[in-house]
């Protein structure tokens, strides 16, 4: 067919159209197999259908004078992912796996968020909530576009990276996340961030839910909940939801794939 088509859509997602056809076969991806080792089973993984998404690593939830740290948590635990994801990122990236930042951040007039919600971060009424300002600079908590919302200095985002606003736990509830990962033609899903038994665990759960494949990396994510929801939370996942695995057995798997 000697035709000039224009691409309309996002790829692999795509047709080509003209005024009198609409092609809408879209092309298969390139096959790009990897073998990845789990706790549980040895996976065969196809990296041109996979993609990671990092969860909450900002500074609300990682900075010592972000909101967390200011209501008395101890952020110690949430910054042990920093040096790994820093090692990881990048080698995802050389094989064109969508990096995908899922943050807190919430509208500014707080519209979407119900009094149920806002009362799980500020029980009294007179402490530090959602969308107060921090103490120590000002920012609001959890606020899109604020300091307090933005991804910690330490790890860089790529332009190529894709940035998606949450408002509750899960990164899927009322966000574009399900959307952009169709669009892509991803389906399996490595996780990271914080914090693993709350946001992360939220957001693997609806993925399983929704039939994406779920493996957590486990170095590059942390929880400043007690030992034993860390545990909970690799057990339900191995048990219920998909794979627990470590960067390490990704860097190797890349490193030793057939593509």
């Amino acid at each position: 067919m000697n035709r000039s088509l224009r691409t309309l859509g996002v790829a692999p997602n795509a047709w080509a159209v003209d005024e009198k056809i609409a092609d809408i076969t879209r092309p298969p991806l390139k096959p790009e197999p990897v073998t990845l080792t789990t706790a549980t089973k040895t996976l065969r993984v196809d990296l041109a259908k996979a993609a990671i998404l990092v969860i909450d690593m900002q500074n609300d939830f990682c900075h010592p004078d972000g909101w967390l740290a200011h209501i008395g948590v101890d952020v110690t635990p949430a910054r042990t992912p920093i040096n790994p994801l820093k090692n990881v990122l990048p080698k995802l990236r050389s094989a064109n796996l969508p990096v995908i930042w899922i943050n807190w951040g919430n509208r500014p007039d707080l519209m979407n968020i119900s009094a149920g919600a806002r009362h799980v971060y500020n029980p009294t009424g007179d402490g530090v909530g959602l969308g107060d300002p921090l103490p120590a600079n000002g920012a609001p908590v959890l606020m899109a576009g604020s300091w307090a919302a933005a991804v910690v200095d330490e790890l860089e985002q790529k332009p190529e990276d894709i940035r998606v606003d949450k408002y509750r736990m899960s990164g899927f509830w009322d966000t574009p996340l399900d959307s952009i990962l169709r669009n892509l033609g991803r389906t399996t899903l490595f996780f990271a961030g914080v914090n693993a038994d709350q946001c992360v665990m939220a957001t693997l759960q609806d993925a399983n839910f929704l039939g994406y494949d779920c493996i957590l990396v486990t170095d590059c994510s942390a929880t400043t909940s007690p030992e034993y929801c860390w545990q909970a939370t690799l057990y339900n996942i191995n048990q219920c939801f998909g794979f627990v695995t470590d960067s390490q057995a990704i860097v190797e798997a890349i490193s030793n794939g057939e593509f």
